[in-house]
């Protein structure tokens, strides 16, 4: 499947800004059944300096400076993306979930790069609590993928998505409590489970194919970023996507941008303004399918 996306912020400032420095989280990452067409960044006002870099975890990041002062400043990311994820290894087939995490534990060649997806990080308290609730998933002896495939379908049946009730700073442990919230949410939740076993599992940012009701036309800028979960099989197998909020292994109606430990290594836009004052934020997202096709190499 070939998409265009394109992931336009607004802000527009109660005060002049004088100058701004900003992070970007918005070109799509090449990957094994993930093929970048096309990537653009456009700015408005134009930026007066930028630079496009691969950081830690091998993302595309742009900085992008603005000296020219400015009352509302928009960004959009412009990309079209040919997708087409490879299933997942049968279940049975995979290790022991002890065999992973003693893997993960050890480092080594084999597990270096999994490994620092096992401990805690800004966004993902590894919670007691959350290990217990995955524990149910995850008996002696299951092969990892079994758990990994349960565990994500019962955080879909059990949680309620519901937005407005969460934000960007509402720890794990309240969502386990409330058992609500959004994409998010559900992800931060599924890494915290997961780490407190020893697995180690990444926060996933991205987008996601959606429908309009039947019989009404798609309505442009309404979709979303969506977020979801990586976790690593070991070093035979990688690492398989889950999307915890719609309970459904990742394949072709997902686009990966990129990944980190939690939400705020990938956030679409970040960064600092001298001035400004108050400001109101929007954003408007469209992946509008192009074409079908057999499917995308890396």
């Amino acid at each position: 499947m070939i998409y265009r996306v394109r992931h336009t912020t607004r802000y527009a400032y109660g005060s002049t800004v004088d100058l701004a420095a900003h992070l970007l989280h918005l070109t799509p990452r090449a990957l094994p059944g993930q093929r970048v067409l096309e990537a653009a960044i456009i700015a408005e006002p134009a930026a007066s300096r930028l630079r496009a870099a691969i950081d830690h975890f091998g993302n595309h990041v742009t900085w992008l400076f603005v000296d020219t002062p400015h009352a509302a400043f928009e960004v959009t990311g412009d990309a079209t993306v040919e997708v087409g994820f490879a299933l997942p290894p049968p279940a049975a087939g995979t290790l022991p979930w002890e065999e992973v995490a003693a893997l993960a534990r050890a480092g080594g060649p084999a597990a270096w790069q999994a490994a620092e997806f096992t401990f805690e990080s800004p966004m993902v308290q590894v919670e007691a609590a959350a290990g217990e609730y995955a524990a149910a998933s995850f008996p002696p002896g299951r092969p990892v993928l079994e758990g990994l495939l349960e565990l994500n379908a019962r955080i879909r049946r059990e949680l309620t998505y519901r937005s407005g009730v969460t934000d960007l700073a509402t720890p794990v442990r309240e969502v386990l409590r409330r058992r609500e919230g959004v994409c998010q949410d559900f992800s931060h939740l599924m890494i915290s489970a997961l780490r407190a076993l020893g697995l180690p599992a990444r926060y996933v940012s991205g987008y996601i194919r959606t429908y309009p009701p039947p019989g009404q036309p798609r309505r442009r800028g309404t979709d979303q970023s969506h977020a979801w979960v990586g976790a690593w099989l070991g070093p035979a197998h990688g690492w398989v996507d889950l999307d915890p909020t719609n309970g459904v292994v990742v394949r072709e109606e997902h686009l990966v941008v990129g990944w980190g430990r939690d939400y705020a290594d990938v956030s679409p836009v970040s960064g600092v303004v001298l001035g400004g004052g108050a400001h109101r934020l929007s954003i408007a997202v469209d992946l509008e399918p192009l074409e079908a096709t057999a499917g995308a190499s890396g």
